[in-house]
């Protein structure tokens, strides 16, 4: 910055000399800025974007597998994703989302406590003086009670009982009034509105308590997801979760112990019986029926439905997908059992056609085994030769597996998923593309693998359950504020802030009462408000 050579503190033909802010006077710039509402608002819109890698690219905390395959398709590409500061794989615990986040906390709280302090100060103060001039206010309207033999005295008792009744109406109607005087004439000055504002700050307010309980508890709680058969146990245990979430402050000591087991799971479709025909197969209700254990040693029977979840000790348990688990037993060529499962198959569509994988590293000769399968709920051959599933229920089940040998993979020390099965080293032995037809089997069939490798059996088809286990200790906090900024924002909308005047002055021949209102902001009422008020006003004075 610099002084004009004609400036009062500059002397006659000196040059203009620069004249800095200073390190105090930038530090006061920024705070100015950081904490307007302009600053504050661009910061919720960028959090917003910053959000979108997250969804988009696999997240560490909620994918590992999938940053692992990430990282082996793109091996180049993720050591720049992953290197700091992008940080792409860990994009909700990264710096500069941690930033954004920090100084969108800072910024709201820069401008909800000055104005706070402001909007107190102004609540505590009197109303305005009447302006001279109301004939410039909105709603402006004038009237005049004549009395010609009235002195000036009696003129000036008649303006005082006037302004004195207006004031009543006032604050009948909430307003906050205060009399002035000036000259000859007598006023009264009222304002009412103040929620207005109030509701604005605790909007505002609302905001950094959904930031604090929201960052509070997802660092105190966890998320971890269950797939659990019928008749299997899942205790509260990491041990026992396929995958878990935990937050940054998260302790393995607060996991509630407790135990639950999936009894049944049922579901019921549409049949024919019902008389839709274009919804015949459709899932019209899941109810998964458990056993809770509690530390006690006592146990209690629930339910858990879609949108109804379970909630034991502070964890809320959910009810996601659901398929089929074929039990399947394969012995090697001695007849002894080296694998004794039930595998979830993934269901590829509404007809619960379903996919899945088995992986026997050990026992069944010098490779390794893997199968791919396809269950068939209800199966059906299509004209082209291969079968489908026309319902979702067990009707006519089978079950077809492609037999693998060779290299698994699995002692690579790269994590795999139990849903996928790597061919690369992989001979196929069955199926399309060989000599052999894939191996079909339904409930109690014993077929022989291929090369004398030994049998598989399909022993039961039970259901399976996909559980998300989640725990936030501030839920009941967030929500609280949730609805306190609903209620904020909905009176900060609603309700008008507004000034309204009635100014009575003695005249030669009777009294002049004037009528005026501002408003803060848009208040499309206001001249109905004032129209109102004189009416009422009139009618009190007869």
């Amino acid at each position: 910055m610099t002084r004009p050579s004609d400036h009062i503190d500059s002397t006659p033909g000196s040059n203009a000399s620069p004249v800095g802010l200073g390190f105090g006077g930038y530090l006061r710039w920024f705070w100015r800025q950081l904490t307007s509402m302009r600053v504050a608002i661009l910061l919720l819109l960028l959090l917003a974007v910053a959000a979108i890698p997250g969804s988009i690219l696999p997240q560490r905390g909620a994918d590992p597998n999938g940053v692992t395959q990430y990282q082996s398709q793109n091996p180049d590409l993720f050591k720049v994703l992953d290197a700091f500061p992008i940080q792409a794989f860990d994009v909700y615990s990264s710096v500069w989302f941690s930033a954004i986040y920090l100084l969108l906390f800072v910024s709201l709280i820069g401008c909800v406590l000055p104005r706070t302090k402001h909007h107190w100060q102004a609540m505590r103060s009197r109303p305005p003086r009447t302006p001279s001039r109301l004939g410039r206010m909105a709603g402006f309207t004038e009237t005049e009670l004549r009395n010609d033999e009235a002195t000036a005295a009696e003129a000036a008792q008649v303006a005082e009982q006037a302004v004195e009744q207006a004031r009543g109406l006032l604050k009948r109607q909430r307003y906050r009034t205060e009399v002035y005087r000036q000259g000859q004439s007598v006023s009264v000055s009222a304002e009412r509105g103040y929620l207005r504002e109030t509701g604005n700050l605790v909007f505002h307010g609302a905001l950094v308590g959904v930031l604090i309980t929201v960052g509070l508890g997802g660092g105190f709680g966890y998320q971890g997801q269950r797939t659990l058969v019928e008749g299997e146990t899942n205790v509260n245990a990491l041990i026992d979760y396929d995958s878990f979430t935990p937050g940054r402050f998260f302790d393995d000591s607060s996991l509630p112990p407790f135990s639950v087991r999936l009894d049944t799971f049922d579901v019921t479709y549409v049949t024919p019986d019902d008389g839709k025909p274009a919804a015949l197969g459709q899932a019209t209700d899941f109810t998964a029926h458990v056993t809770v254990f509690d530390t006690d040693g006592t146990e209690r029977k629930e339910t858990v439905k879609v949108n109804q979840p379970l909630r034991i000790n502070g964890t809320n348990i959910y009810l996601l997908g659901n398929g089929y688990a074929p039990t399947i037993t394969v012995r090697n060529a001695e007849g002894v059992s080296v694998f004794h499962e039930s595998v979830p198959f993934l269901p590829q569509g509404a007809d619960l056609t379903s996919l899945g994988v088995l992986k026997i590293p050990y026992g069944l000769g010098e490779e390794q085994v893997g199968m791919m399968g396809f269950f068939y709920p209800t199966q059906v051959e299509l004209e082209s030769g291969a079968y489908s599933s026309n319902y979702p229920d067990l009707i006519n089940p089978l079950l077809t597996l492609d037999v693998f040998t060779g290299d698994l993979g699995i002692n690579d020390g790269v994590p795999q998923s139990v849903y996928s099965l790597n061919q690369d080293k992989l001979t196929k032995l069955t199926g399309r593309g060989t000599e052999k037809k894939s191996l079909e089997l339904r409930i109690g069939d014993t077929v022989d693998l291929p090369n004398g490798l030994g049998t598989v059996t399909l022993d039961a088809v039970p259901r399976f359950v996909s559980f998300d286990l989640h725990q936030n200790p501030a839920q009941g906090w967030v929500l609280f504020f949730a609805l306190l900024a609903t209620t904020g924002l909905l009176t900060s909308l609603f309700i008008p802030r507004r000034r309204v005047w009635v100014k009575a002055t003695p005249v030669e021949g009777g009294v002049r009462i004037e009528y005026a209102a501002l408003a803060r902001g848009d208040d499309p009422t206001l001249e109905g408000a004032v129209a109102d008020l004189v009416a009422k006003h009139r009618e009190s004075l007869g």
